[in-house]
């Protein structure tokens, strides 16, 4: 999790079409939605970059584990409703017509009975007819071991240097970032470990369709990851 870098998470993700992105989703729950509202849930919401676009459709909630996160969705969004909840076992006792899991947030449950789990709990959150869209982690055949990897930050008052070198520990994958940050009041350095678990497109498919859904995947997504697309049947 985003223990230490929260502060500087929109910083570091400035580069992602959030804008694109949610309109690319707008288009897929048309196309596959069939339930008549249109309120919708984002599961893993982070500081609220998608549903920054997705309001202007969607009646949005979030829900995140990271409290740091959500303290700073509700000050980009203070009236939009957000949650505190983990993605395995949240009960808000209600239900949406759309609940999304994106930028690979999946990938936190870390092991397959937890990720059947997660699936089933956003599921029941679901109306009949209702849509469910996740954006996988990487696959085991995707994931490559020992490759380096860094990310910059060059913005007039902040400077970020984030590095880190893909590693592998029982099946999970290993992030142990680097950051080296300048900003007026001085330089820091910091670590910070991200563990996600590595499913290949099957077991995803497997733990939806499990969970009684229909499955659809789109195999490039939001940004080369994937999308897999879950319909609640109407008559469920």
């Amino acid at each position: 999790m985003f223990v230490k870098s929260q502060r500087f998470y929109d910083a570091i993700y400035a580069w992602k079409d959030y804008a694109g992105e949610a309109q690319r989703l707008h288009t897929l729950i048309g196309e596959h939605k069939r339930s008549p509202g249109n309120t919708l849930l984002d599961v893993a919401c982070g500081t609220g970059g998608h549903i920054t676009f997705l309001r202007q459709h969607y009646a949005v909630e979030g829900l995140d584990l990271d409290h740091g996160m959500l303290e700073l969705a509700r000050q980009k969004h203070p009236d939009i409703p957000f949650h505190h909840g983990d993605m395995v076992d949240f009960d808000l006792r209600r239900r949406f017509d759309v609940v999304v899991c994106l930028f690979s947030a999946i990938g936190e449950v870390k092991t397959l009975p937890r990720l059947r789990q997660a699936i089933q709990t956003m599921t029941r959150h679901l109306h009949p007819g209702g849509v469910l869209i996740i954006e996988p982690w990487l696959t085991p055949d995707g994931y490559h071991v020992g490759r380096p990897h860094a990310l910059f930050v060059n913005q007039p008052d902040l400077k970020i240097a984030r590095m880190n070198i893909s590693a592998v520990e029982d099946g999970v994958s290993v992030l142990d970032f680097h950051y080296l940050v300048v900003t007026p009041e001085g330089i820091e350095h910091f670590s910070e470990r991200h563990e996600l678990g590595l499913f290949p497109f099957e077991q995803y498919e497997a733990a939806m369709r499990d969970s009684r859904l229909n499955v659809l995947l789109d195999r490039e997504g939001l940004m080369g990851r994937g999308l897999f697309i879950g319909i609640r049947p109407v008559q469920d």
